[in-house]
Formats: C-alpha cells, structure tokens, sequence
C-alpha cells in the first residue's frame, strides 16, 4: 500500500534524524501486535463516526506509556489528517523498512512439532548460507497439518518438504498416470 509506505518511510527517516530507530522499531511492532490481536481497536481506527480527538484519547490510553514520545506525536498526526486506518499496515511497512536499512532477513520455518535449539542452530546456518551476510530473523511456526517435515519461507523462496505436500504431489501423480490394463 503506497500511503502506508511513504508513510512508514517518513517515520523511519525521523527516527533515524532524532537517533531513535530501534526504539520507534519497537514502537511499531508493538503497535501492530496490538492491531493484530484487538480488531475491536482497528475497526474504530476505520470507524468514520468516530470523531478525532475521541481515537486520539483511545490511542494514547491504548498506547500512551508503552511507545516513545515520538511514536505517540506520529500517531497524534496520523489521526489528525484522517489517516489512522492505516496505522496497521505502517507499523507493518516500517518494520519492512527497517529490516531492509540493515539489512535483517527474515525466514519463516514451519514444523509439525517445535524446533530443539539443535535443530534451530542448524536451520539458522542454512538460512544465513543461502541469505548470505546479514542478520537472520528466524520466525518459527508450528503447524499440525503438514504432517511432519517442514516448510521454510525465506524473503519470496519457498521450500517445502513437508509430508503433505509430499503426500498431495503423489496423490496428484497416481491421478494423472494413466491405467494401463494387463489382460
């Protein structure tokens, strides 16, 4: 979304200015933790009926003594120019941002079962073979439906070498061979 991110941009460039680029980082993720777990809060944010100064009062009891001055002023002006509907998608956009100026890759590993810190180490020097230099974010998801194996998500690559998909490439493999009849 182009507002969101030209407004992600301009936060990232004032935290950056005022040396607080860490700090408005985790501002934003926990701005969008909030939006992801209360859509309660970001229905109001797109609420019309609500007036200005009512979301701005509900944002600083919401948000107030957890976010830095400089977040809270950012969504003060987000609110005062009819723009906090996009409050979730920048807090989404700055952290993109953020990762992209120092250069964190994020992976994405999804197991039937957690990973051991064995397992995690390996997969971490996997991910940093294949990012090459920069940090590695490793978000780790599990998920029952695959069955076993896992799927890893790195930047826009996937691999997966799950059971299910295994099991659905074969399925699909029987179905579209051909029977041959031995008469």
């Amino acid at each position: 979304m182009i507002v969101a991110t030209r407004y992600a941009k301009s936060l990232l460039d004032l935290s950056l200015e005022k040396k607080q680029l860490d700090e408005t980082r985790n501002d934003m993720k926990l701005i969008k933790t909030v939006c992801d777990q209360n859509h309660d809060l970001v229905n109001l944010f797109n609420s019309p009926i609500v007036k200005t100064d009512k979301k701005i009062a509900i944002m600083k009891a919401v948000f107030g003594k957890n976010i830095s001055k400089l977040s809270q002023s950012f969504l003060d002006l987000l609110a005062n120019k009819r723009r906090e509907s996009y409050i979730p998608q920048i807090a989404n956009s700055f952290d993109e941002l953020y990762k992209n100026k120092m250069n964190i890759t994020t992976a994405v590993i999804k197991t039937a079962i957690g990973l051991d810190d064995k397992l995690k180490k390996r997969v971490l020097e996997i991910v940093k073979q294949t990012a090459g230099k920069g940090e590695i974010e490793l978000i780790e998801k599990v998920d029952p439906s695959i069955i076993g194996g896992f799927v890893l998500t790195i930047s826009d690559k996937q691999l997966d070498e799950s059971v299910k998909h295994k099991l659905s490439a074969l399925k699909k493999n029987l179905l579209d061979s051909k029977y041959i009849s031995v008469n």
